[in-house]
């Protein structure tokens, strides 16, 4: 046997609407109105022998005349002896009729289920006059409904509904009968089912519907348009306000789904039935939060792309679609699985096989998959972006697409190298566009006859030269004799030059070095060469005379104290400050200024 659970009474608002349409059901159902509290006894076409010589007999024939509507005879099944003789006439059918109700909410009797022997059930456990009908659950705890044997004025035996369970009728109903609508509706409205659901239970549920929807519009509206809108017509964007329209359809609807839930609740299908709209009631909730989730996405999806467009990601705008249609697969694949739930089929085994299925793909699309995971990565960790000039692996090239499956790389040569993302995201990429300067690392090599005072002389002006320059950074700009090399003095020059463009750094660069060519001239001395010189007559050699004036010029820096070795002073540094004319003299745009 199986128990029906539900509210105690229903809403008021189920009880003014089943109340209005009961003043029209008479006309509508053309029933004779009932007199007083009782029922007016149904006129069957054939009369039903009662059977009360066994438990099942007895149930049946009590709920046969019940259905029929004939209260007199379903009063003829109860154990009327604890009411006086003189009220069994109208108690009895007021009885039965009730009886009947409190079954139809909480108890599913199954009369197969009761003994078709005269002597009844022998191992329940109960007296061999007594069978167990079914238990209802009751604020003081389970009650059983019983049958009885018992002796009539004629003295058979027959089966009737307990006198134990006859008192207890009132009772039962005040806790799970009808309350007002056992009284006001004709009894057509219990009488008449359709799939199990009862005529007023029809009524109610559609006027539940109609108000439902009109509560959920009252609510929505009011909460959106009354208490949100004002704060988010405050704010300097709109995606709040977008967000409020594409998101008041979904709400609406689960907010009616709740309403409709709550009201189905004090209704008091039956099982079956209840088990049906509950089913219903979570795939409508489903579909509007399947529907809440996909308008977030199309939201969260087109501000990605506006936000990628302000910081110049115009090369990853190709993934947002993607990965929009992958969430709202996503979010649909669940809403089924949900849906299909909800009807009691068992989804462990289709997720099983998609898990199986999805294993499959992705071995067969590995190589796909990686290079999507790649092209992600590059979009996510950005070491390189569309128009950056870089070296990837042993190549140089201008990056000229990041897409989903490659890379294309436009080389030196003019020619385009396609890349896979898997690949390119594992290489070591150097990034020459994020430079902020450029390294100047030229390697000098004087000749060995250069004397010291030269090469202090060569030191000094080159490094009053970098300082002096407006395109070379002073920290740190330094020049070092670093050693001997096998034919030359090796001087080391470390600076960085102002400037992100190669093109520019190349200018600049050749003016630094056509600057360290006049200042090794003016030293007297010259570049050596890995050579070897056969003299067949004597040659100049080194010019004696600027040799000896750049040592009188060192000699005098040394009387004065401004041989600047090993380091230049700070304030030296900073008086010789973009001393130097740039562009060079003789140029055009050069400054007449020095």
């Amino acid at each position: 046997m199986s128990h029906r659970l539900h509210l105690s009474s229903p809403s008021p608002l189920f009880l003014a609407a089943i109340a209005t349409l009961a003043l029209l059901a008479p006309a509508a159902v053309a029933v004779e109105e009932p007199a007083a509290d009782v029922p007016a006894p149904a006129e069957p076409a054939e009369e039903i022998a009662l059977d009360h010589t066994t438990p099942r007999g007895a149930m049946l024939a009590f709920l046969s005349a019940s259905r029929d509507g004939d209260f007199q005879r379903a009063a003829a099944c109860l154990d009327l002896s604890p009411l006086p003789q003189r009220k069994r006439a109208i108690e009895g059918p007021r009885l039965a009729r009730r009886l009947k109700l409190v079954l139809d909410r909480m108890l599913w009797v199954d009369p197969e289920l009761l003994s078709a022997d005269p002597g009844g059930h022998r191992d329940d456990g109960l007296p061999s006059i007594r069978d167990r009908v079914g238990s209802i659950a009751t604020a003081d705890g389970p009650f059983e409904i019983t049958v009885d044997r018992v002796r009539d004025a004629s003295g058979e035996r027959r089966w009737l509904v307990s006198a134990r369970t006859v008192a207890k009728i009132p009772d039962l109903y005040a806790e799970h009968g009808w309350g007002p609508l056992g009284d006001w509706l004709p009894d057509t409205f219990f009488r008449s089912e359709l799939l199990n659901i009862q005529l007023w239970q029809w009524l109610a549920l559609l006027t539940l519907l109609v108000l439902a929807y009109a509560l959920s519009w009252v609510v929505v509206r009011l909460g959106l348009v009354t208490l949100v809108r004002p704060f988010t017509a405050r704010t300097d964007t709109d995606l709040d306000n977008r967000l409020l329209e594409l998101t008041a359809g979904p709400l609406r609807l689960a907010v009616a789904v709740t309403f409709f839930a709550l009201g189905v609740l004090s209704l008091g299908l039956a099982p079956p039935a209840a088990r049906f709209f509950g089913s219903i009631e979570k795939i409508f909730f489903v579909v509007s939060v399947t529907w809440l989730l996909l308008r977030l996405v199309d939201v969260f999806g087109q501000l990605t792309e506006q936000r990628m467009l302000r910081r110049g990601q115009a090369s990853a705008l190709s993934l947002v679609p993607l990965g929009r249609k992958g969430l709202k697969l996503a979010v649909v694949v669940l809403a089924g699985l949900a849906a299909l739930d909800s009807f009691g089929f068992d989804v462990t085994a289709l997720i099983a096989g998609l898990g199986v299925g999805g294993l499959a793909v992705a071995l067969a699309a590995q190589k796909t998959i990686e290079n999507l995971f790649g092209g992600a990565t590059l979009l996510a960790d950005r070491p390189v972006q569309v128009g950056d000039f870089c070296r990837f692996g042993d190549r140089v090239g201008t990056v000229e697409e990041i897409g989903l499956r490659s890379t294309r790389v436009r080389t030196i040569d003019r020619t385009i190298v396609t890349v896979p993302n898997a690949e390119f995201s594992t290489l070591q990429l150097e990034n020459f566009a994020a430079r902020d300067r450029i390294w100047f690392h030229p390697q000098l090599g004087l000749r060995y006859e250069t004397t010291p005072d030269q090469l202090r002389y060569v030191l000094v002006e080159i490094r009053r030269m970098l300082y002096a320059h407006p395109k070379v950074d002073p920290d740190p700009a330094r020049v070092r004799f670093v050693g001997f090399g096998s034919s030359s003095l090796d001087l080391d020059i470390f600076a960085y030059l102002r400037t992100c463009d190669y093109a520019e750094y190349l200018e600049i660069a050749e003016d630094l070095n056509l600057r360290i060519m006049d200042i090794v001239a003016e030293a007297g001395t010259g570049f050596a060469f890995p050579s070897s010189t056969t003299y067949l007559a004597k040659d100049d050699g080194v010019d004696t005379e600027r040799g000896a004036a750049a040592e009188q010029t060192v000699a005098k820096w040394r009387e004065r104290g401004e041989l600047f070795l090993p380091a230049f002073p700070p304030r030296q540094i900073q008086d010789l400050s973009d001393r130097l004319p740039w562009p060079p003299e003789g140029t055009p745009g050069a400054s007449s200024e020095v």
